[in-house]
């Protein structure tokens, strides 16, 4: 039998992502992540800072790596943001990776009532202010000028040394400017869970051709993909709990340039929603056909999704798949959730055997 790796010949790597539950309830999540051998685990900034829950996962875990599936640059000081990572590669001893995102306008303005920027330059420069903290606090810092962050660390006392004088930062990118960003400058790029499996195969070309300009080989950046995965013997029924997750990501105005480029613009124009409208997408889940849900999120019974996404691993380094989540109750969460922890039991079991 063939040996199964990812795309830069290593071990198949799989992370997963954290709810937002009592201590508790995530320690045992976490724990069930270990012993199935997730690599680590996300927390998601949906509205809140996501170095909070990242940290209870630490204090609870030994080996799991623990990352922040994004935090967006956007909301805080990048020396915050910073101190966050260092303080959280403290309590993991090590095992922390920045993960960090631009968002959209539509939530950096209209959520969090911050300026309008240019989101690639401001995030590059957050990146920038990040690793010299990062790498200098302890050291003493000389005056930051950019062109959206200025410091003169007047009142700023020596840290102690961080655990690692450089963290690993990984960005996360839907759009072509946005992942040409996060090859060039980042230790790991995160693609959207709007990457389909096709897609992300076609983007083989364009990652190596960027990888090369930026004189960097494809080792020096981990490639981690987020799959929509709905587990379910009934695969009629998977397809119709995933409806609304698409319906909602493409109601977005933001990503119809995108649902263009798959071949879905049509579908995505027919569920774009008013600002403000977000939240509830009732009104447009019958725009959404069965071939769509498919194309975004694979269904059906462990077996045929593990065979689905297999082409992934010819692009990416690990993957991180998520469950749909709009319009489902607890009770179907945490089945589908469910069915990825065997899915990804099965797929090690695979690797191994």
């Amino acid at each position: 039998m063939n040996r199964l790796t990812n795309a830069t010949g290593g071990e198949r790597r799989w992370w997963g992502v954290m709810p937002i539950l009592p201590a508790p309830v995530m320690g045992g999540i976490a724990k069930q992540m270990e012993a199935i051998g997730f690599e680590g685990c996300f927390s998601l900034q949906i509205y809140g800072p996501p170095f909070v829950p990242m940290a209870a996962v630490a204090a609870m875990t030994d080996t799991l790596k623990v990352s922040t599936g994004i935090a967006v640059a956007g909301t805080r000081s990048p020396v915050e943001t910073a101190f966050a990572a260092m303080e959280l590669d403290t309590i993991s001893q090590g095992r922390f990776v920045l993960g960090l995102g631009t968002s959209l306008h539509s939530a950096i303005c209209g959520i969090y009532g911050e300026p309008k920027r240019k989101l690639l330059t401001h995030l590059r420069e957050v990146v920038k202010v990040v690793r010299y903290v990062n790498a200098n606090a302890h050291k003493g810092m000389e005056p930051i000028h950019g062109e959206y962050f200025n410091a003169e660390w007047t009142e700023m006392m020596l840290t102690a040394p961080p655990v690692r004088e450089e963290i690993p930062i990984w960005i996360a990118a839907l759009k072509d400017k946005l992942t040409s960003l996060a090859l060039e400058i980042s230790n790991g790029l995160m693609v959207h869970a709007l990457w389909t499996v096709d897609y992300t195969v076609q983007k083989k070309a364009f990652i190596e051709a960027e990888l090369a300009r930026f004189g960097r080989s494809r080792s020096d950046v981990e490639i981690n993909a987020w799959p929509w995965i709905a587990i379910n013997d009934d695969k009629q029924q998977a397809i119709n709990d995933s409806r609304a997750t698409v319906a909602g990501y493409a109601g977005y105005k933001e990503y119809e340039t995108f649902f263009d480029a798959v071949g879905f613009g049509d579908m995505a124009r027919a569920c774009q929603l008013a600002a403000g409208e977000h939240g509830n997408v009732d009104s447009v889940i019958d725009n959404v056909s069965d071939e769509m849900v498919e194309a975004f999120v694979k269904c059906g019974p462990v077996d045929e999704v593990l065979d689905k996404i297999e082409p992934f691993w010819d692009v990416v380094d690990s993957l991180c798949p998520m469950t749909p989540y709009r319009n489902l109750t607890m009770e179907q969460l945490t089945s589908y959730n469910s069915g990825l922890y065997a899915m990804v039991a099965e797929a090690k079991r695979r690797q191994a055997g």
